[in-house]
């Protein structure tokens, strides 16, 4: 039977694996099954301990994307790799980055402070912009650049505050992306964008618990949503198979979008 994804023997990177229950380690973990090669890059060298154990074959290289010249370096150490191994392009990144400070707790967006919201757009959405600049040489021409979203910019969840309208501009920058590099190849940009998921970073957001529990409520399957999931629809966007698919947000959210009027939960909240 023919390989659907045909990913065997194409080349990965990966950014912002934090630990095995991360959705860009899902994803890693997806791609080395369909017999891709995946090069992960993670934060620090505490990370990089943990990707070596999760993916002992794989190389790990580390970057804090708040630093424009640690983009530039990793770039470099890849290519390094890449000429040392085999030669070659990579032919996909994963963009799986995202940090919001919410130490003060909730507070009202109107209270949002400046570098809290210009920390979170550097790391959340500028990174993808200078990453995917600064990667594009190693790309194949008909590479795949995917980066993880929210299902919705326009739900104001008090609790998720100011990285609501970061992640629109995430998802906005992926036309200007893909636009920008249609100059000079066919590299395609989307994102996938889940609803709520179990994961240890959403932990750290207040109230995230609650908010995780009303989404499995909301979903018409009445069961939550799954990172593999979503990682299965990231690898299906890096995939030749997708190739008519850019500039696109893929929400992956159960069907709670056209849901929130559940019989149950309407009857729970008037009751």
């Amino acid at each position: 039977m023919k390989d659907f994804l045909e990913m065997a023997g194409k080349r990965y990177v990966v950014f912002g694996l934090a630990n095995k229950k991360s959705i860009a380690a899902v994803i890693a973990a997806n791609l080395l099954e369909q017999g891709a090669e995946v090069m992960l890059v993670v934060h620090s060298e505490k990370r990089k301990k943990a990707a070596n154990a999760l993916f002992p074959g794989s190389p790990v290289f580390f970057c804090d994307v708040e630093e424009e010249e640690q983009i530039a370096r990793v770039r470099d150490e890849i290519a390094e790799w890449i000429e040392a191994a085999s030669g070659g392009r990579v032919d996909g990144l994963v963009h799986s980055i995202a940090y919001a400070n919410y130490s003060d707790g909730i507070k009202p967006f109107h209270e949002t402070k400046r570098r809290d919201f210009l920390q979170a757009a550097t790391i959340s959405c500028f990174s993808l912009i200078s990453i995917a600049n600064h990667f594009k040489n190693l790309l194949d021409i008909d590479g795949s650049v995917v980066t993880v979203s929210i299902s919705t910019t326009r739900m104001a969840a008090v609790n998720y505050g100011y990285m609501a309208p970061i992640k629109a501009a995430l998802d906005s920058s992926l036309c200007f992306l893909a636009k920008s590099f249609a100059d000079f190849s066919r590299i395609r940009f989307n994102a996938v964008a889940p609803s709520l998921l179990k994961t240890s970073s959403s932990a750290g957001i207040p109230g995230y618990i609650d908010s995780y529990l009303f989404a499995e409520k909301a979903m018409l399957r009445k069961r939550a949503l799954t990172t593999q999931e979503v990682a299965d629809t990231a690898v299906f966007l890096l995939s030749r198979r997708s190739s008519g698919i850019t500039c696109q947000t893929v929400v992956v959210d159960g069907g709670m979008s056209v849901n929130y009027f559940d019989r149950d939960i309407v009857n729970k909240a008037i009751s």
